[in-house]
């Protein structure tokens, strides 16, 4: 019963070992800039990068959301509050164009024409 318990547990352990690796090797990067890494490391602690690629939000709510988030554990340093959310509402904001997944462009890009 003993081994059969770790064997499972192992198993486990390299099962989500797995899962962590493929979603962080699949991840696209934020855009360049001053706050990039930081954005990085605060934000695809629990989100994939996707989530922050596809969001058009103004400043204001951006400030929210980083508010929002580091209320629930997100490591932003508070004297990078500021220019993370400036980084943020520069790249993602309203008036940005939609975000299209790399794998939807090469999609696209492959459609058969008439």
């Amino acid at each position: 019963m003993y081994k059969l318990s770790v064997a499972v547990c192992l198993f486990a352990v390299a099962f989500v070992s797995t899962l962590a690796w493929a979603q962080s090797a699949s991840s696209p990067e934020l855009p360049a800039g001053p706050m990039q890494s930081k954005a990085t490391t605060a934000c695809t602690e629990c989100h994939d990068a996707r989530i922050i690629l596809q969001q058009r939000l103004s400043k204001a709510t951006w400030t929210k959301e980083v508010d929002k988030m580091t209320k629930w554990g997100a490591l932003v340093d508070p004297q990078d509050r500021d220019t993370l959310i400036d980084y943020l509402s520069g790249n993602f904001s309203v008036d940005k164009p939609e975000y299209v997944p790399e794998r939807s462009r090469s999609f696209a890009a492959k459609k058969p024409t008439k």
